[in-house]
C-alpha cells in the first residue's frame, strides 16, 4: 500500500470534511465506479437544511449551455452579458450545494468554464451566497472511463480520494437505512471480498466479481450501486422464475457472484416470517443454518421498531451467541453520533434504549466487540 492510499478517505469522512470548508475549498472526490459519490449531495442537504441542493451533470454539457449571451442596453451603448444555467443554481438567492458530477469526464471546454465557478464561486457576472458549497466528483483515471484532469485545473481545488467502504460501513452507514434485501446483506457479510479495490488485485482471475481493467469482457460486477439494484430484483422474486431472476442478477452482478447468490435465494425460504417471531417469539422457528440466520439478523435491523422490539429480545436470546453479538454491535455503532452530532439511526435509538436490550447487554457485555471498520 503506498502512502498516498493511507489517506484515502471514507465517504462519511469526506462528507464532514466538504461540509466544514466546502463554502471556501472546492472538493473533487475520485473514487471507485458505483460507491456513492454522487449520493453526497443527499447527505449533505439533510445535514444542511438551510442550503438547496443543485446537481450539474457535465457530461451532458458542452460550452455552450454553461452560460448564453444576452444582448441588452440602449441604442448605442449595447453590450453582452452572460445568463448561466439554471442547473449551476447561480439564480437562487441563498446558500445551495453545488454538486458538479463527473467532473473529470467532461468536454475540456467545461472544465475550463467552471473554474472561475469552482475557485471564486463567481461565474457570468453572478456571485453565489458566501455560505455556499460546492464539491464536484470523477471516477479512477486507472478505471480507464475517460476521467482526465489537467495540472491547472487540480491546481484551483482539494483532490480527495475516495476508498470503497467496508462491508460493515455499507451495511450500518447505507443498507440498513434503505431497506437492502437481507439475502445481500447476508451474502456480503460472507464474501467481502467483493467490496476489494482492483488496485489490489493484480490478476483480474483472482477476484472474479469485481470491475477490473484488465478484465476483457467482464462487463457486470459488484458495486454498492449494483447490490442496491440486485435487492429490488431479489424483492420481487415471489414473482418471478428462478430463470428470470438469475438472468437479472447476471446482467446486474456477473456471472461469478449471481451464481452464488442462487445458494442463498434457496436457503432463504427457511426464514421464518418477520409476524411469526412478532406474535410467537418463544416458538418461532429458529433456522439450522448460519447463513440463514444471518439473514434473520440483518431482516431485524432493517425493520425493527418500538412497538415489538420486546417480542424480538425474547426471540433474539434463542440465537446463537455470534448472532446475538452481531445484532448488538451494529446497533451500539448505529447509534453513535454522525458530523452533525445527531445518531446515525433514529430507529435504532429506540431498540438501544429498551430495557429488554439494556438488561441483554449488562449480561452479555462480553459480545460486544471493538469496532472494527
Amino acid at each position: 500500500m503506498s502512502t498516498q492510499s493511507l489517506y484515502d478517505v471514507s465517504l462519511a469522512q469526506a462528507t464532514n470534511m466538504i461540509r466544514l470548508t466546502g463554502h471556501q475549498n472546492t472538493v473533487l472526490l475520485q473514487g471507485h465506479m458505483g460507491t456513492g459519490k454522487s449520493s453526497m449531495l443527499k447527505t449533505l442537504a439533510s445535514l444542511l437544511p438551510g442550503h438547496t441542493p443543485v446537481y450539474f451533470d457535465c457530461t451532458t454539457k458542452d460550452l455552450g449551455d454553461i452560460t448564453i449571451p444576452k444582448i441588452s442596453g440602449d441604442e448605442g451603448s449595447n453590450f453582452v452579458q452572460y445568463v448561466p444555467n439554471e442547473e449551476l443554481g447561480l439564480h437562487l438567492e441563498g446558500p445551495i450545494i453545488l454538486m458538479i458530477d463527473e467532473y473529470g469526464k467532461a468536454n475540456p471546454a467545461v472544465k475550463t468554464a467552471l473554474l472561475r465557478l469552482m475557485l471564486e464561486r463567481k461565474s457570468a457576472g453572478y456571485s453565489l451566497h458566501k455560505d455556499s458549497i460546492i464539491f464536484s466528483t470523477t471516477n479512477k483515471g486507472a478505471e480507464g472511463v475517460g476521467d482526465i484532469l489537467p495540472a491547472h485545473a487540480r491546481n484551483r481545488i482539494t483532490v480527495l480520494t475516495v476508498r470503497k467502504p467496508t462491508v460493515v460501513e455499507w451495511i450500518e452507514d447505507f443498507a440498513l437505512e434503505n431497506g437492502i434485501d437481507p439475502i445481500i446483506l447476508s451474502w456480503v457479510t460472507e464474501n467481502p471480498h467483493v467490496f476489494a479495490s482492483f488496485e489490489d488485485v493484480i490478476d483480474p482471475k483472482d477476484n472474479e466479481y469485481i470491475f477490473h481493467p484488465k478484465a476483457a469482457g467482464r462487463v457486470s460486477f459488484v458495486t454498492p450501486r449494483t447490490l442496491e439494484m440486485a435487492s429490488h430484483w431479489l424483492k420481487q422474486r415471489e414473482h418471478m422464475s428462478m430463470h428470470e431472476l438469475t438472468a437479472a442478477l447476471i446482467g446486474t452482478l456477473g456471472q461469478r457472484a449471481a451464481s452464488d447468490m442462487s445458494a442463498y435465494i434457496t436457503v432463504a425460504m427457511d426464514m421464518p416470517k418477520l409476524d411469526e417471531i412478532k406474535a410467537n417469539p418463544l416458538t418461532a422457528k429458529v433456522p439450522t443454518n448460519n447463513s440463514v440466520v444471518c439473514m434473520v439478523v440483518h431482516r431485524t435491523l432493517s425493520n425493527i421498531e418500538r412497538n415489538w422490539t420486546d417480542a424480538w429480545m425474547d426471540y433474539m436470546v434463542r440465537l446463537p451467541a455470534e448472532a446475538q453479538g452481531m445484532f448488538a454491535n451494529a446497533v451500539k455503532r448505529s447509534v453513535e453520533k454522525d458530523s452533525s452530532g445527531k445518531p446515525k439511526s433514529k430507529r435504532l435509538m429506540e431498540v438501544f434504549t429498551n430495557k429488554k436490550y439494556m438488561d441483554w447487554s449488562l449480561k452479555n457485555n462480553h459480545l460486544f466487540a471493538a469496532d472494527k471498520r
